[in-house]
C-alpha cells in the first residue's frame, strides 16, 4: 500500500506529453512571428525572420515526435512523487508572488525589486530556514541594501522601484 508521500502526483508520460505541447504553441509563435517579420530569402539576403522561421519549425517538428514518443510510453514511471512536489510548490508559489510583487499585477502598484525581496528573504528565512528574527531581519534588510549600492550607484543600472524608494527620493 502507497503512503501520501510515495504516491505518484504526477507521470513521465504525462509530464513529457504536456512540455511536449507546451514547447510546440512556442514554436507556433516563433513561426507566426517570424513569418510577419519577412521569413524569405530577400534580393539582399535572408530576411529579419528567416532563421528564427527554422528554429520554430525545428522546434514544432521535435515536439510532435516528441509527443507521440510520450504516447507509445507504457511504463507508467512516475516523475515526482506527491511530498516533492510539495516542497517544490513550497518554493516556486512564493517565488512567483515576489516577482507578481516586483512589478505589481492589474491596478495594484509594485513594491519594486528591494522592498518586495526584503520581504521575500525574510519570509523564507524565517519559514524554510527557521532563523531567529536578529538574522533574519540583519540578512533580508541586508542583502537588498548592497544590491542598491551595487546596481544603482555603482553599475547606474536601474532596478524597478516602487512606492517607497519614490518617497525616499531614490527614483
Amino acid at each position: 500500500m502507497e503512503t501520501p508521500e510515495e504516491k505518484s502526483a504526477a507521470s513521465v508520460k504525462i509530464v513529457d506529453a504536456v512540455t511536449a505541447i507546451a514547447i510546440f504553441l512556442m514554436g507556433v509563435v516563433v513561426i507566426w512571428d517570424s513569418w510577419r517579420l519577412g521569413a524569405k530569402w530577400g534580393s539582399d539576403g535572408p530576411e529579419a525572420g528567416y532563421f528564427p522561421f527554422y528554429i520554430g519549425l525545428i522546434l514544432c517538428i521535435s515536439s510532435v515526435i516528441n509527443f507521440w514518443s510520450a504516447l507509445k510510453n507504457t511504463t507508467g514511471d512516475s516523475f515526482v512523487n506527491a511530498s516533492s512536489l510539495k516542497m517544490i510548490m513550497s518554493v516556486m508559489i512564493p517565488t512567483i508572488i515576489y516577482v507578481g510583487l516586483i512589478g505589481g499585477a492589474g491596478p495594484v502598484p509594485g513594491l519594486g525589486i528591494y522592498v518586495a525581496s526584503t520581504i521575500f528573504i525574510a519570509l523564507f528565512m524565517k519559514w524554510l530556514g527557521k532563523y531567529a528574527w536578529p538574522m533574519t531581519i540583519s540578512v533580508s534588510v541586508a542583502v537588498p541594501v548592497v544590491f542598491f549600492l551595487l546596481f544603482e550607484v555603482w553599475f547606474k543600472v536601474p532596478l524597478p522601484k516602487g512606492p517607497l524608494e519614490a518617497a525616499l527620493g531614490l527614483n
